[in-house]
């Protein structure tokens, strides 16, 4: 069966690890996944199975979830507490929670972000990560993001543990590092698990183990996770012309955004766009090859 499937990637393991574990499990070759996490950090990994690679490029648009821990009186190079410290501070007492709580009230809605020079982001062709280890400056530039929640569960003496609910491309590092700039207190992650991409939650996460169990039965219907993208519910008689690459045009009832998932009979063809100008829907990825199956 081709499809996704939900995968708790352990702390200590690539994504490139866990990708290669699955590949074995399960014995296939066409393996991929979307929304890579650090080694050292765990939690929901969206694994993409045969045909389902295709669709990898639309999990990247969703937004995700994640439960932190920010540890302060240090920053260091990379923005987690693996990396080189290049900051300290000892004599700081951290606000209360109230003020705490102004402070991540900043940092909600959209904001400038500095994502982090150990990061895979590509300069020039290189990942970043690679070239700061070689010893090349990096200079990556500031994006807009949104943080949609962003809540404060609990405080202790040096460290305070936050839920954060942000669009692609987030940098929780970042996030962690300029939570402590605004609180005057130079601050690290220290601890970082991503319990949600899209539709795909910590909750349903099968464990490496249960996979080996489960074997294919794991994996499910591509559709069943691409909700946060718009459907749109094509004319059965223009199924079989989606499938074979036509446009269609929709002049009576266009959708509102452009990136569609398209269906027709209850059923998942693929994914279109919308083409504003043309007024159409456009094939971009078909899925279903055969109509009424």
């Amino acid at each position: 069966m081709d499809g996704f499937l939900d995968l708790l990637k352990p702390p200590g393991m690539s994504s490139h690890d866990a990708i290669n574990i699955v590949r074995r499990i399960l014995n296939r070759k066409r393996v991929g996944h979307a929304g890579t996490l650090d080694p050292a950090a765990a939690g929901v990994l969206p694994i993409a199975v045969g045909q389902a690679a295709r669709l990898v490029e639309y999990l990247e648009l969703a937004d995700k979830s994640y439960r932190a821990e920010i540890r302060f009186g240090i920053a260091t190079d990379s923005g987690d507490d693996t990396g080189e410290v290049m900051e300290r501070m000892t004599d700081f007492v951290l606000p209360g929670e109230t003020a705490i709580r102004a402070v991540l009230a900043q940092f909600t809605g959209q904001i400038e972000q500095a994502p982090p020079a150990h990061s895979a982001i590509k300069i020039r062709g290189k990942r970043a990560c690679d070239l700061v280890r070689r010893g090349v400056a990096v200079e990556i530039p500031t994006r807009t993001v949104a943080i949609h929640r962003l809540a404060l569960l609990a405080r202790h003496e040096d460290r305070i543990l936050i839920d954060v609910d942000c669009s692609k491309g987030t940098y929780i590092r970042s996030l962690c590092a300029d939570i402590g700039k605004a609180l005057g207190i130079p601050a690290t992650m220290a601890f970082l698990v991503r319990t949600r991409v899209g539709d795909f939650s910590l909750e349903d996460a099968h464990t490496i183990e249960a996979l080996r169990d489960l074997g294919e039965e794991a994996i499910l219907a591509p559709e069943n996770y691409l909700s946060h993208i718009e459907r749109y519910d094509l004319a059965p008689h223009r199924s079989r012309a989606f499938q074979n690459g036509l446009a269609t045009n929709e002049r009576r009832n266009p959708p509102h955004g452009e990136t569609l998932r398209v269906y027709s009979e209850g059923l998942f063809l693929g994914m279109g766009r919308y083409d504003h100008e043309e007024k159409a829907i456009v094939p971009t990825k078909v899925f279903l090859r055969e109509a009424g199956r």
